[in-house]
């Protein structure tokens, strides 16, 4: 995945607070929930490069998670506000990549690198980016952070 870094603004970040029924026996937020709020942030960053939720109705296409490492770093706690942090890390014509940071109380509690493809969904198959869409996301393009680099190999 290639592209130019930019100095352009990048996805805003997600907050959302911990429900009392995202707390597992262990007093913490069970995994599940992780994987939802990063869902959330995904969905966000979508948003953020064009592909809000009227894209699907008006182009047939999303963006499908075909790949994704999560690292749980420190505990989420019950009534925690949480914040995710996205960054674009790659690009190409059908692939996007990006980086979520979570934190809460100013304390790195988990990561997740995501790897879409972009989807036709009526034929299942995949589809380039449009222009605009791939533009937008190369504008956004940051530096991969040193603890990713674990999804798309082979």
């Amino acid at each position: 995945m290639t592209g130019a870094l930019s100095d352009s603004p990048a996805v805003t970040p997600l907050h959302r607070s911990v429900r009392d029924e995202w707390i597992d026996a262990n007093g913490h937020l069970s995994e599940a929930y992780y994987v939802l709020v990063f869902g959330e942030a995904t969905e966000h960053a979508m948003a953020h490069v064009g592909m809000a939720p009227a894209y699907r109705t008006e182009t047939g296409c999303s963006l499908f998670t075909v790949e994704a490492h999560l690292r749980y770093l420190d505990q989420v706690l019950p009534g925690e506000r949480l914040e995710v942090r996205t960054m674009v890390i790659g690009v190409d014509a059908k692939r996007l990549l990006l980086w979520h940071e979570m934190t809460a109380g100013g304390r790195l509690r988990a990561t997740a690198e995501v790897l879409g493809v972009h989807v036709d969904i009526p034929s299942g198959r995949s589809r380039p980016f449009p222009d605009g869409v791939r533009a937008a996301a190369e504008a956004r393009l940051r530096p991969v952070p040193p603890a990713a680099g674990r999804v798309g190999r082979r």
